[in-house]
């Protein structure tokens, strides 16, 4: 069995597309999925299956929430490794330890295709001091140093400008779901 980490974008923010984590746990076991765990009420999800498919994997939590909810919610899932290579890549790693970045102001903007590079390399030339950032092929890391619900280095703008979807997460969000996936190892 393989174990998943599926993220929601856009539920449970600002009172829209309300979905209880009781009943989307509940959804998910009579899909089939064993060992669910969710983790606070933005849609962080730990399971195992047995499919190797990622993509289908999606199809049939992003269908089973429309049917069973009635919205459409983006549903991206990844391994175990792939959001600890994740982690582990953070570019700002350094100045976190150091102190020099606040913790609480880390962000992973997952992105659930590879954005366009004309389009990175546009966008990684235009400063936004204070606030930083860098775009992988898989991530946008994000330093919001006026905090998040201030700056203007949202989903919308990204997705906007590299014209592919994202949901971001916090760092605490971000370690907490590796280590629920590594415990299920």
């Amino acid at each position: 069995m393989n174990i998943y980490i599926a993220l929601l974008r856009g539920i449970n923010v600002g009172g829209h597309k309300k979905i209880k984590m009781a009943d989307l746990k509940e959804m998910l076991e009579k899909l089939g999925f064993s060992d669910v765990v969710t983790y606070i009420q933005s849609g962080n999800i730990v399971f195992r299956d047995a499919s190797g498919n990622i993509d289908l994997l999606e199809t049939k939590i992003q269908t089973a929430i429309k049917n069973r909810f009635d919205f459409d919610v983006p549903v991206l899932i990844m391994t175990h490794n792939t959001l600890n290579e994740i982690f582990q890549k953070n570019p700002y790693t350094k100045r976190l330890e150091s102190g020099e970045i606040d913790d609480k102001k880390m962000y992973f903007m997952l992105l659930c295709d590879q954005p366009d590079p004309l389009a990175v390399e546009e966008l990684s030339k235009v400063s936004f001091d204070p606030e930083e950032f860098i775009i992988t092929k898989n991530v946008i890391y994000l330093f919001a140093a006026i905090g998040y619900g201030k700056t203007k280095l949202h989903n919308n703008f990204f997705e906007k400008k590299l014209n592919c979807q994202t949901t971001t997460r916090n760092l605490r969000t971000l370690s907490k779901l590796l280590e629920l996936s590594f415990l299920k190892n």
